[in-house]
């Protein structure tokens, strides 16, 4: 009997030896970096199922160590000792074999994430500004370290986009993604559609209700989409693009009336982010879209994001859910940290980076001149014989062919709303148009310009 004992006492300090993060009692040990409104949702997750087995063979999970700046009270009960102003102290420490990254933006975190690949440690993040970034730097340095990094929260929140790309729908040819990425936006669009309220009034509400910050740029404008965009582009066409170099556009301009003619026109406004294969070269792009009322995608309403994959083997899925929130987020963010537990426990390999590792080199963008889409251009123009005609001859001499054309009888004013629907044109063709048009002396105020996609 004592000979027994003796036996498996070395044999769990041996096997502890090659499970790297698990204590001699087998659970894995999770340090996590961050104790924001995700961090706190993780944390909870963690620590209220810390005494059961989470899934299958991943084993017991322990919360050992969080690092935060701010050690002031978060409305969670943290066990004693639990919570450190010393991040160091939690990606050093050699009993902790995950480290989940809730930092969010670039620095200090990619210097966080880095500095726990190098000592070893799996990674799992929600940081879509950091992986869009630097993402080949990570992914390079866990490949050379032998460790792993998840990110599904990091594009879409709680929907398994990540985990179907890179595995499910993985073998098959990845024709192009659109994506409503953006749930402060898609609220906002939503209102002023249902409501025929103003932007202000609805960025407003979006506030008050928590779907917007404070300061709202990065959404309205497009960036956490934009961001999101590369993430994906990486995953389904091996494509490592600059964030800087994609067209990007926010909401901000959007207005009732636009909303109103989309709508008489067939049409609903959403900010879509787009990504496409076209013959060795990618189209990335996002920005306001009109699309068919009756799809799936001009359907989907308030905080909830959806992304419409088209390969070549499986067709067209479609992926829906919530895209933030405390709760659908930490959900995500811990289904990961399960993932890498089991892992660990079992023995499987634990750096799947590879396939994420790209050349930018390889990779270019489609240029304006190729890139052909169908517009809607809204104008203010002087009520006057002959405008028309005279905006027509300067569509003619871009190239441009028109589709159709609405114009709202007399107003008050001395202007009034003219919406062109364009067929296909270039990009490029439809910016010198633009410019063209906002010199003439019968043309109003701002001009708006829609972009219009079918989808697949």
């Amino acid at each position: 009997m004592v000979r027994l004992r003796t036996f498996f006492t070395f044999f769990l300090r041996f096997r502890g030896l090659f499970l790297e993060g698990t204590s001699m009692a087998g659970s894995v040990q999770v340090g996590l970096v961050g104790l924001g409104t995700i961090g706190v949702g993780v944390a909870r997750l963690l620590l209220e199922k810390r005494s059961k087995v989470f899934a299958g063979d991943c084993g017991p999970i322990t919360l050992k160590r969080i690092a935060d700046k701010d050690l002031s009270d978060r409305g969670i009960d943290l066990p004693s000792g639990i919570l450190t102003e010393d991040v160091r102290a939690v990606l050093e420490d050699p009993e902790i074999g995950i480290i989940v990254e809730l930092v969010g933006g670039i620095e200090p975190a990619r210097t966080f994430v880095l500095t726990a690949i190098e000592h070893g440690k799996h990674v799992v993040t929600a940081n879509k500004a950091l992986l869009s970034a630097h993402g080949e730097e990570i992914f390079r340095a866990a490949q050379k370290r032998g460790v792993d990094v998840l990110f599904e929260a990091a594009v879409g929140g709680s929907i398994p986009i990540i985990r179907a790309l890179r595995e499910s729908l993985g073998t098959s040819a990845i024709r192009s993604i659109y994506g409503i990425l953006n749930g402060t936006t898609n609220y906002i669009l939503t209102r002023m559609t249902d409501d025929g309220a103003s932007y202000d009034e609805m960025l407003k509400a979006a506030q008050q209700l928590g779907f917007a910050e404070r300061n709202p740029v990065a959404d309205v404008s497009g960036k956490d989409s934009l961001q999101k965009l590369v993430i994906l582009a990486r995953l389904a066409f091996g494509a490592s693009l600059s964030p800087e170099e994609i067209l990007c556009e926010g909401i901000e301009r959007i207005t009732p009336m636009d909303i109103s003619f989309a709508q008489e026109l067939g049409y609903r406004i959403k900010l879509l982010a787009i990504a496409k294969e076209r013959e060795g070269r990618i189209e990335a792009r996002v920005h306001p879209a009109m699309i068919p009322l009756s799809g799936l995608m001009a359907n989907v309403k308030f905080e909830y994001n959806a992304i419409e994959v088209v390969g070549e083997e499986f067709g067209t899925q479609v992926f829906y859910g919530k895209g933030a929130g405390q709760r659908p987020t930490a959900t995500v963010v811990v289904s990961d940290v399960i993932d890498l537990a089991s892992r660990i426990q079992s023995g499987a390999p634990t750096c799947r980076v590879a396939p994420l590792l790209a050349s930018a080199s390889s990779v270019r963008l489609v240029t304006a001149e190729d890139l052909f889409l169908r517009h809607y251009v809204r104008l203010e123009v002087f009520d006057r014989a002959g405008v028309l005609a005279d905006i027509a001859r300067l569509f003619a001499e871009e190239n441009i062919s028109i589709e159709s054309v609405i114009q709202k009888g007399r107003a008050a004013s001395d202007t009034v709303p003219l919406v062109i629907m364009t067929h296909e044109a270039s990009e490029a063709s439809i910016e010198r148009a633009l410019r063209r048009l906002s010199t003439l002396n019968v043309v109003r105020g701002p001009i708006q310009r829609i972009r219009v996609e079918e989808l697949e």
